[in-house]
């Protein structure tokens, strides 16, 4: 395995040109002189410089058939609807698919198992590869589509995302404006993660907007994870804390939080009302059905998706597609659906 790959910059200022021009020399695109195209070459040959396996398919008129799936984790109903969608639009493409801890560096991301010498191009979720990591692959020239989050400054790199923000704020509205709510407990997502920070803004947003103040010991780490919600609710209702409502920034988080509710023999919707986020399969199931957010998450799977094979085969794949988010109103938060 190599410990010192070299990138296409390397080459580029080895040769005294651009990185542009050493893309056109080696895939044959436009006119170089043979004078400057030898000075490439030359650079190519002392680097041991190796083009992104993708590309010269496509120089050749090929398609690339395998493309990578870089992901923090895989287990929960969120990673199971998308990859629904990223499937459907990759068709009978390959897929490979690496759940890691995000490379602490530009030397770790070299030796990440999916690269530019097995996929044509990779799908990252959110939080799956530092900024450094991203850079480090950019720079390879790897196709990329971050998955659910916006890229890092400096990097031109193509995403979805949903409408966070807008969904979020809709959300407590409705548990302000129709059920008079006031004292409205928050529990975010993790740490890191630009849904959960979107997610708050849209809270914060709402309470400003009907003059309510934001206190922050109604804020709990829910953390995408119903155990972490329970635990985070238990110590509410211990503390003795008031609260009429709570947004939970996903589903997850609002099963736990509906678990510790019951625990404590809190009446949902009646004493305290819970609304979640995502639309997750087993919310409408829930007793009380759980009102929430729907985030088209299979749709955001296969967008994704087809904005990669485009960047593949053209070049350009567009910046930033946000996915509306919609209202579902069930019954626990107090209507009557």
């Amino acid at each position: 395995m190599l410990t010192n790959r070299a990138t296409i910059a390397d080459v580029a200022q080895r040769a005294g040109v651009s990185t542009a021009t050493v893309s056109r020399v080696i895939n044959n695109t436009g006119p170089v002189s043979e004078q400057t195209a030898d000075r490439v070459w030359k650079a190519i040959g002392e680097l041991n410089y190796a083009p992104h396996g993708g590309a010269r398919e496509l120089a050749a008129g090929g398609r690339p058939d395998t493309l990578g799936l870089i992901l923090p984790t895989a287990g929960g109903y969120f990673f199971s609807e998308m990859l629904q969608g990223i499937e459907s639009a990759f068709g009978q493409r390959d897929l490979l698919i690496h759940v890691t801890n995000a490379p602490a560096n530009e030397r770790e991301a070299f030796f990440l198992p999916l690269n530019e010498y097995n996929t044509a191009g990779m799908l990252v979720f959110a939080n799956s590869l530092t900024a450094e990591a991203l850079a480090a692959l950019y720079e390879r020239e790897l196709p990329m589509v971050l998955l659910h989050c916006s890229p890092p400054p400096g990097l031109a790199l193509p995403s979805v995302v949903f409408e966070n923000v807008g969904g979020a704020r809709r959300i407590v509205d409705h548990l302000i404006e129709v059920h008079g709510c006031r004292r409205i407990a928050f529990l975010a997502g993790p740490e890191g993660f630009e849904d959960t920070g979107l997610r708050f803004e849209g809270y914060l947003r709402s309470l400003e907007a009907h003059g309510l103040p934001y206190n922050e010991c109604l804020m709990g780490q829910g953390g995408y994870d119903d155990r972490l919600a329970e635990t985070a609710v238990s110590q509410w209702l211990t503390e003795g804390l008031q609260f009429d409502a709570i947004f939970a920034a996903d589903d997850a988080s609002a099963v736990g939080a509906l678990t510790a509710l019951r625990k404590a023999g809190k009446h949902v919707p009646g004493e305290v009302a819970l609304v979640g986020f995502d639309d997750a399969p087993l919310s409408r199931h829930l007793s009380p059905p759980l009102t929430t957010v729907r985030a088209p998450i299979v749709a955001a799977g296969a967008a994704a998706a087809e904005k990669l094979l485009r960047l593949i085969e053209t070049g350009i794949a567009g910046e930033q597609t946000m996915l509306p988010t919609e209202l579902v109103i069930r019954r626990s938060c107090g209507c009557k659906e």
